[in-house]
């Protein structure tokens, strides 16, 4: 049976009422496109089957329609929720996504290379791999990092983590909590060290001396396995987590130790993962939009590759959400 034949620009042009330049606009993904006509072409693209031809494009641009992910783990949730959302953003703008991770002790020089040799447009870095972006940084691809200092070889789009941290520190200090604990993430992590970072801002704006914090991996095994360290502290009543999963950890050591929450300790994570909701009690935390953050490094970043845009350092404000634990 012969394949169907290709549908062509001017085929969807014609059914929309528009020009070919504007079929292109649109399956470019260029924001230069009204949004009525957009909805018009797209339209017209599903009625009639249109599918870029990805090869041709490239030939005709010099692009590759690719990006890539550079992470260190997708174990993580907040990376995995990343990878989900960044994916889905690619594809809405027509632009495929090669992955890649690169463990314990990995390189980002090569990852780099990997994606130079794959003909990748340009790509995004992930959290913990940001010091490694900082060191390693490639002249010819154009990187959007996620999470990091500015830095003038890339653009950045990061959760403004300190007010998300200082906001949750307030509100147990506004709660009646003489000092406020702190179950830190890696010291080598931006997200950690910023989180801490507000943490200490508003301990120190009230006059209060910041305890010396504890550190996890951001995993609720280690959550668990620190509580000893906090529960050493007879005065212990608030708790600020890096993170809701260290967080998780750190409810059942302390219903082990016979530690109410949050008549007895009370506790805010960051993050709102999915389930932080249905923990017991369900917990207060810090609500990053993973989904914002993925979009918006997708756009910032093929803005960049298509040339309508430069270097860009973004900071979105997370929203503290209160619920049982403190």
């Amino acid at each position: 049976m012969p394949e169907p034949k290709r549908v062509s620009m001017a085929t969807v042009a014609a059914r929309a009422g528009v020009s070919s330049q504007t079929v292109s606009r649109v399956a470019n993904g260029s924001p230069r496109v009204d949004p009525a006509t957009r909805e018009r072409v797209e339209r017209a693209m599903s009625e009639l089957g249109y599918r870029p031809h990805r090869a041709a494009r490239a030939l005709r641009t010099g692009r590759s329609q690719t990006i890539g992910l550079i992470a260190q783990t997708l174990a993580t949730v907040g990376n995995s929720r990343m990878l989900q959302a960044v994916a889905d953003a690619a594809t809405a703008r027509g632009y495929a996504l090669t992955v890649v991770t690169l463990g314990t002790g990995g390189d980002i020089g090569d990852a780099f290379d990997r994606l130079h040799e794959q003909g990748a447009d340009g790509a995004i870095v992930l959290n913990e791999a940001t010091a490694l972006a900082r060191d390693a940084a490639p002249a010819g691809l154009r990187l959007v990092v996620v999470d990091s200092p500015p830095d003038e070889r890339f653009a950045v789009v990061a959760t403004d983590h300190a007010v998300g941290s200082r906001a949750a520190t307030q509100h147990l200090l506004d709660s009646g909590h003489a000092v406020v604990h702190h179950l830190a993430g890696p010291a080598a992590s931006f997200a950690a060290v910023e989180r801490e970072r507000g943490w200490r801002q508003a301990l120190e704006a009230a006059g209060i001396r910041p305890p010396e914090p504890v550190r996890g991996d951001w995993s609720s095994r280690s959550g668990y396995e620190q509580a000893a360290r906090l529960l050493a502290d007879p005065e212990l009543s608030a708790v600020v987590c890096a993170n809701d999963q260290m967080a998780l950890g750190l409810l059942r050591a302390l219903a082990e130790a016979n530690r109410r929450v949050p008549d007895d300790v009370a506790l805010v994570g960051f993050d709102d993962i999915e389930d932080a909701a249905q923990f017991r009690p369900p917990l207060s935390t810090v609500r990053q939009d993973f989904d914002a953050l993925g979009e918006r490094a997708v756009q910032v970043l093929i803005d960049l590759v298509e040339g309508e845009a430069d270097a860009v350092d973004l900071r979105l404000t997370p929203r503290l959400v209160i619920r049982s634990s403190g």
